[in-house]
């Protein structure tokens, strides 16, 4: 729609061409985000409806070189959220719940996983490979969007910090699968099967695990008496090359940097700068989201030609997308079950866990690779749909989740304190005191050295005028 401006600017890949289409893309999203505010959806869902948007299928208004010339912005993007994530992997929360969180993630994951795998390999026959890589990507779960929607409501109590140790340990779960069925998959493509084949994607992992534990006490070295603008510069550098190791050994950054944020928050307590990060990385989400939705290939959706086994892609994607969810929801219920959690999160956990985006859209890229031909082609685009589907529902979902557990919202509030469910009492007055402390802490945590001075300094000179006032007054 755009080729001759671009044409003028000096081709679709000249350095104006590229500015002009990440402006564009940000001013969709932010444009989307006022649409999809009046009935009430979160801004995730935005981002992905403007990504279709000006996609090739239908304003096409970003060159498809620009697009392709962007999947950096998926590294980068989680890089952000999965350290975030690694600030609620305090030691003190693990010990005191960590057996819960992992019990209840197995339960999620597996379960998923497992439900997705019935259906494609034994009810539609599918093929046991491209079967076994699509189950083992239905265990992941999108932090970016359960990140967004926490940091929008604001959410707190148990249900939020469960679900995020849930949602970050899910993704550690769901690569971990990823690089057992890859080996499994490549053993049944090629007959054979190598230790090597099978050990050195865990080992790559385990690296890049190693040196974002390194880089996290490297950053706590580096921000001692650092200035905001500094903290920030040395943060995203190193979030930076951890990226850029990531990409050099063709694995996920997102362990590294959530082993990052994990070493980082333990060793220094320091809540502050993840603050400065959430006020940084908004633009970057947004990109990511919306390059997610340009990248959702439609007409391999209805393409006879495309179908495997005979049945149509837009089929198996559907199926997968509904799948999925009851395995998710039967899974996190049975976990919550499991574990002696209170109805209210046991029926809201599963809710929170629809979402599936950039962790799973990253594995679908290399699982394609690696199936190759057609069958990675349709893996892909069933990824791509089905999350496309998620995200348009996920973020809701998740909303709905933490307003139903009373995270978030006075009349959500009133209803969980009022609550006359008498097995519930404790854990209702345990969730009431652990908001007022967060609160209370976020308060005082939240001003800097400069901001309380200022602070003092405003206090002092209020006081100074009533007394001026006073005295006036009491002369006349």
């Amino acid at each position: 729609m755009l080729d001759k401006l671009y044409g003028a600017l000096g081709g679709a890949t000249s350095v104006s061409a590229v500015i002009i289409s990440v402006a564009i893309m940000l001013l969709a999203g932010f444009l989307m985000t006022r649409l999809t505010k009046l009935v009430k959806l979160p801004s995730v869902t935005a981002y992905i409806l403007a990504g279709i948007l000006i996609g090739p299928y239908v304003l096409n208004l970003v060159p498809g070189e620009v697009v392709k010339g962007m999947d950096f912005i998926s590294d980068v993007a989680l890089a952000f959220v999965a350290f975030g994530v690694g600030e609620f992997f305090r030691f003190s929360t693990i010990k005191r719940n960590g057996a819960k969180v992992v019990v209840i993630t197995l339960f999620e994951a597996l379960l998923a996983s497992l439900a997705v795998f019935v259906l494609t390999y034994f009810i539609l026959g599918l093929g046991f490979p491209f079967s076994l890589i699509l189950s083992a990507l239905a265990s992941a779960t999108a932090p970016a969007s359960t990140m967004m929607i926490i940091r929008q409501t604001k959410a707190k109590g148990d249900f939020v910090d469960t679900l995020l140790s849930v949602v970050a340990l899910d993704n550690v779960v769901s690569l971990v699968a990823f690089s057992v069925t890859v080996s499994i998959g490549l053993a049944a493509i090629n007959g054979t099967f190598s230790a090597k084949d099978a050990l050195l994607p865990i080992g790559r992992n385990a690296l890049v695990i190693a040196v974002g534990i390194l880089f996290g006490f490297l950053l706590k070295l580096l921000m001692a008496r650092r200035s905001t603008d500094n903290r920030l510069i040395v943060s995203v550098a190193l979030l930076f090359a951890l990226c850029g190791i990531g990409a050099a050994l063709d694995v996920s950054p997102l362990l590294g940097c959530m082993a990052m944020g994990t070493v980082y928050i333990n060793a220094s307590d320091d809540e502050r700068l993840f603050k400065q990060l959430n006020y940084f990385n908004p633009p970057v989400l947004l990109l990511f989201f919306v390059v997610s939705g340009m990248n959702f290939r439609l007409n391999a959706l209805f393409n006879s030609e495309g179908a495997l086994n005979g049945i149509p892609v837009a089929v198996i994607g559907l199926l997968y997308f509904a799948v999925r969810i009851a395995g998710k929801y039967g899974g996190a219920f049975l976990g919550c079950l499991t574990t002696g959690k209170s109805g209210r999160v046991r029926n809201c956990m599963g809710l929170a866990l629809i979402p599936q985006a950039g962790v799973a859209i990253g594995l679908a890229a290399l699982g394609a690779r690696i199936l190759g031909g057609e069958a990675g082609v349709l893996l892909q685009t069933i990824i791509l749909a089905s999350s496309v589907l998620y995200e348009l529902i996920g973020p809701a979902s998740a909303k709905l989740s933490l307003y139903l557990s009373g995270s978030y919202g006075k009349e959500s509030a009133e209803r969980v304190l009022t609550s006359p469910e008498k097995p519930d009492d404790v854990e209702l007055l345990k969730e009431k005191l652990y908001n007022i402390q967060k609160e209370i802490a976020d308060r005082e945590y939240a001003r800097t050295d400069e901001e309380s001075a200022y602070i003092d300094a405003i206090e002092e000179q209020d006081d100074t005028m009533d007394y001026i006032r006073k005295k006036f007054i009491n002369r006349r």
